[in-house]
């Protein structure tokens, strides 16, 4: 049985259910809207963002999902398929997961406002139900998202990052959303109990592992639908190649820099840029810190009795940091 099959297992039933219950929260009176949110939801993911919020949720409650359990995973659908709607029309990208973008199908000025109507959809869905405690804790996400990613990009203008302004840059960008899961599944069965954040923070620290993990496939041979050096041609600093500017000779330091700011699409200087990095130790030091992570997100989830849904999330902490894509 393949990983994810079995991290879902414990939370079949509520996964099926969801999906219905997702494809209603999106409907609308507009038949374009619903043909476009019809295709989003047919082309979905592994759907890693509700399992979250039903496996914390149940942990925390010896098996209990409610109503609200059920919002709170919409919401984040939403907001989640939202920011992913904009991110390609940011990025000019013409597939996600392997299929048409929507920009590439229905064009930019429609993906923004099918973006813009998700949004509003996981907030009124919150507002309408007076989940106020759901809807600030996925604001607060949506909110460090947006910092992030213009972080970043302010960032890669310099190319001045210090190690601790990368765990910002992934704390906001990526880690924010799966905390925000961990922390709306524990506050929709047990609002206002230590869980919130004590799982808030196991999600954190398992969304801390993923990015590094992303960030190392960019020096990997494998086949993982994201092509080698695509970070480096995109100026993006990872961790690998933070450490190894950090540690480099003043003349290293130079011919780095150099070669990301001013021949980053020159596909032999990127190889040669991804040999430096492997040969001075980046993919170890980058592989031991994300380990830590992962080290800290199991240590929140020891002080909990054992269950099926622990079971899974230990395994999640686990499929974050040996998944192949």
């Amino acid at each position: 049985m393949k990983i994810v099959e079995q991290i879902k297992q414990p939370i079949a039933f509520e996964m099926d259910l969801f999906e219905q219950k997702f494809l209603l929260s999106m409907s609308s009176k507009v038949a374009l809207l619903n043909r476009i949110t019809t295709y989003i939801v047919n082309r979905k993911g592994k759907q890693m963002r509700p399992m979250f919020v039903f496996l914390v949720a149940k942990m925390v409650s010896n098996g209990e999902a409610i109503e609200r359990t059920y919002r709170g995973a919409s919401v984040i659908e939403l907001i989640h398929t939202a920011t992913l709607v904009h991110d390609d029309v940011v990025d000019d990208s013409n597939r996600r997961r392997g299929f048409f973008s929507v920009n590439a199908l229905w064009k930019n000025k429609i993906a923004v406002l099918i973006g813009d109507y998700l949004l509003s959809k996981g907030l009124l869905l919150s507002i309408d139900n007076n989940d106020f405690d759901l809807l600030k804790i996925i604001s607060v996400a949506v909110r460090e998202m947006s910092e992030g990613e213009l972080l970043q990009i302010e960032k890669a203008r310099k190319l001045d990052i210090t190690e601790d302004v990368y765990y910002e840059i992934i704390r906001q960008k990526t880690a924010t959303l799966i905390a925000a899961c961990c922390s709306l599944g524990a506050a929709s069965v047990k609002p206002e109990s230590e869980h919130v954040e004590k799982m808030r923070k196991f999600g954190e620290l398992i969304g801390m592992a993923f990015q590094i993990k992303d960030d190392l496939f960019d020096y990997s041979e494998d086949q993982i639908g994201k092509p080698t050096g695509i970070d480096i041609k995109e100026q993006k600093m990872t961790l690998p190649l933070i450490y190894v500017l950090n540690n480099a000779d003043k003349k290293d330091k130079k011919w780095l820099i150099n070669s990301i700011k001013n021949h980053n699409k020159d596909k032999k200087r990127v190889k040669e840029v991804i040999a430096f990095v492997k040969a001075n130790g980046g993919l170890e030091y980058a592989i031991s810190k994300m380990k830590q992570f992962q080290i800290e997100a199991q240590e929140i989830l020891n002080t909990y009795p054992d269950s099926d849904y622990k079971n899974s999330l230990e395994l999640m902490v686990t499929y974050v940091i040996d998944r192949k894509k």
